[in-house]
């Protein structure tokens, strides 16, 4: 029973995800959604982005820094291991895994919130596609996401060189060495990849248990705490499936 239950949630959502993109809203209206969108979703991120980056880059450059126990060892392993930690899975997962608690819950929040108070029904009675309204900006505003990604890697790394130099543990062109060692550009495009499937599953699942939700102000915030943990195992699973294909052949 639960298992028909499943079956039926996925195919409702992408019956969802084709109702997005049909019967469009006029662009006069779309223009200002899609900014208020990157103002909600991508600007006010930011802060906590860059937080965490540059803290968690230091850690992993301090974490290495300690572990590098043998006098044999070159200490531009620092700044190998905080390059690869910080590209390849901190920035571009960790970050989405973060984001899917404060993006998805704001957004399956608000939409529910719509829900409740019988917006979304007004939409559909004036004749407009609630859901291209609603979700559709969303979707056009997280394809600023990998930017967001960007300056959490430069921030990772950035903390990391900070921790490691200013902490002792290596010189500034040790680190930096580390940093440019065995670099390879597709793990920059492997990252990106990634990021912008993980923007897709911002988008649309929170937007999904928003729109769908049935209930009260209270079923609100469960729907927000259902939301964020099916969109945390979408991401982690498709972070699976993606690395192996783009890295594991």
């Amino acid at each position: 029973m639960m298992l028909i239950r499943y079956i039926s949630q996925i195919g409702k959502y992408f019956l969802m995800l084709k109702e997005i993109f049909i019967k469009q809203t006029k662009w006069s209206v779309m223009k200002n959604l899609i900014f208020k969108e990157i103002d909600d979703l991508i600007i006010n991120s930011m802060g906590i982005v860059c937080f965490i980056s540059f803290f968690v880059g230091g850690v992993v450059s301090i974490q290495t820094a300690l572990n590098l126990t043998n006098p044999l060892i070159p200490t531009y392993l620092i700044g190998f291991a905080t390059r690869q930690s910080v590209i390849l899975e901190f920035a571009p997962t960790f970050i989405s895994v973060i984001m899917a608690g404060k993006m998805g819950s704001f957004i399956t929040s608000s939409i529910g919130t719509m829900r409740v108070t019988e917006q979304i029904d007004a939409l559909e009675v004036m004749g407009v596609n609630s859901l291209n309204y609603l979700v559709f900006p969303k979707i056009i505003a997280l394809f600023l996401y990998p930017f967001l990604i960007g300056i959490s890697m430069f921030l990772g790394v950035f903390g990391g060189w900070m921790a490691a130099v200013y902490g002792g543990f290596t010189s500034s062109e040790s680190f930096i060495t580390g940093v440019q060692l065995d670099f390879i550009p597709f793990h920059i495009t492997y990252a990106f990849i990634k990021t912008i499937i993980f923007a897709m599953l911002l988008a649309t699942i929170p937007s999904f248990h928003g729109y769908y939700m049935k209930g009260g102000a209270l079923e609100v915030g469960k729907a927000s705490t259902v939301s964020f943990v099916w969109t945390s195992v979408c991401i982690i699973t498709s972070n699976y499936i993606l690395t192996q294909l783009l890295l594991g052949a």
